[in-house]
Parts: C-alpha cells; sequence; structure tokens
C-alpha cells in the first residue's frame, strides 16, 4: 500500500522536507503513518491530521493511494 504524507508549517521546518511517499504492509492508522514518519514516538499535543484534505482523528484507518497531511493548528486574522 502506497501512501503519500505533507508536512506543513512549522512541522515542514522541524522535519526539514514537505512530504514523504511511503509504502505500508497490511493496514495502519494515521497515528501510525506519524510513527513512522517522523520517528517519534510521541507527537505534540497541537499537531492535526487531515486525510484526503478532511480533518481526521488520529485513528482514522488509510487507504492505499490516501493523502495524509499533518500540520499545526490553523490561526487567521
Amino acid at each position: 500500500m502506497s501512501v503519500h504524507v505533507k508536512y506543513f508549517a512549522s512541522l515542514r521546518e522541524t522535519l526539514g522536507r514537505s512530504e514523504d511517499l511511503i509504502s505500508i504492509t497490511g493496514t495502519a492508522t494515521v497515528e501510525e503513518i506519524w510513527h513512522q514518519t517522523t520517528g517519534k514516538t510521541e507527537r505534540a499535543e497541537h499537531v492535526l491530521a487531515a486525510v484526503n484534505q478532511e480533518y481526521a482523528d488520529f485513528s482514522h484507518v488509510v487507504k492505499d493511494g490516501d493523502e495524509v497531511a499533518f500540520f499545526p493548528p490553523v490561526t487567521g486574522g
């Protein structure tokens, strides 16, 4: 299974990249994608996720070809 992962704002800067294309065997949740791509066992509470451009819970199971995005909270003015 192939998943396209994107990182935005401060996460992109911290990780030093804006995206990854990963292969996964079996099923995986957004949380497991986070751990695999960032190498971090924990994530900050403020990190948000989206699957195919819709907000998603970290327990959401991803499918082949999904786009998973991680980003800090969006603020506006």
